[in-house]
């Protein structure tokens, strides 16, 4: 499955990461639907898109509701007579570390990622089924759902669960043949741009020069075009695969795997609380998980400036 002519929704698309997704999908000849909760700035991001050549319209709706995702739908269909793809992008942050955070912090968060996801998703195969349309669905994850962040107990939740819906709906849409995959960028944001650890990066991506090698390679950390590529590959299809998470960032690639058991140990009559207290905390000391992502040192001529 190319993209040239299909019809392909892109959600949070009106600047950042989605933008980018938009007008690489547009690029390989994908019609799009550029959807952003503000109006403006999703009717600029297609101003954007045709400017380039591309074919697109846009779609004002905040996500998470089943209403939101019927008129996504709806509005692909009313303006290009097909529907072949998906990329679940949009997404808020609340960033609070944990007695911090609100109820309402909490919720905003789940609402748009997770329920944004789940909803969007759940229309856009329905009508592929119903339509015997073996299209493409790409969800957007993040190394926060795989690893944990401080002060993203929200967005990290969010995301981890939109892996797991991504698994399990390989499973339940691999009868009626279509594709699903998970997409983790690293790549510069506005969230980023706060972070004195990516100063150097930050600067010469506003001026136009290549990031350093110590961020591209070493980090796999990149531009917002790094990630587009990924993403518009996997919404045409051409993986051929399901329920696969790919992480790209810079000039890297990854492909995540399933968490899975780092040691097993047998004892006969099962494990009571006294062999637990002779055995568990040698063996997790032996085989301890990560928590958080660790960066490199910065290299000297890469630190962050005194301001």
């Amino acid at each position: 499955m190319t993209l040239k002519d299909k019809a392909v929704i892109v959600t949070g698309a009106g600047a950042g990461l989605g933008l980018a997704y938009a007008r690489e999908v547009a690029r390989q000849g994908a019609k799009v639907v550029v959807n952003d909760v503000d109006q403006k700035v999703a009717d600029d991001a297609v101003a954007l898109i045709r400017d380039e050549g591309g074919t697109a319209t846009a779609c004002a709706v905040a996500v998470g509701t089943t209403e939101a995702a019927t008129l996504l739908v709806r509005t692909t269909l009313e303006a290009f007579g097909r529907l072949d793809g998906l990329v679940t992008n949009a997404g808020i942050l609340r960033d609070k570390s944990l007695l911090k955070m609100q109820d309402e912090d909490f919720d905003a968060v789940i609402q748009v990622h997770l329920r944004g996801t789940f909803t969007c998703v759940r229309e856009v195969f329905r009508h592929f089924k119903e339509n015997d349309v073996q299209g493409s669905i790409v969800c957007i994850g993040s190394p926060t759902g795989q690893r944990g962040n401080f002060g993203q107990t929200n967005y990290a939740a969010a995301k981890a669960g939109i892996i797991g819906m991504v698994r399990t709906w390989a499973l339940e849409m691999k009868k009626a043949g279509v594709q699903i995959n998970a997409a983790v960028p690293v790549a510069s944001t506005a969230m980023t741009r706060t972070v004195p650890y990516f100063q150097k990066a930050i600067e010469a991506e506003d001026e136009g020069r290549p990031m350093p090698s110590f961020f591209r390679h070493d980090l796999g950390f990149g531009t917002a075009d790094d990630v587009a590529g990924l993403v518009a590959y996997l919404v045409g299809g051409d993986l051929g695969e399901s329920g696969q998470v790919i992480g790209v960032g810079g000039d890297r690639l990854q492909v995540w795997t399933h968490p899975q058991p780092e040691a097993t140990e047998y004892r006969d009559g099962g494990w009571d609380f006294d062999r637990l207290a002779t055995d568990l905390p040698a063996l997790v000391d032996q085989h301890r998980q990560s928590v958080g992502e660790e960066f490199l040192p910065l290299p000297d001529d890469l630190r962050p400036e005194e301001k």
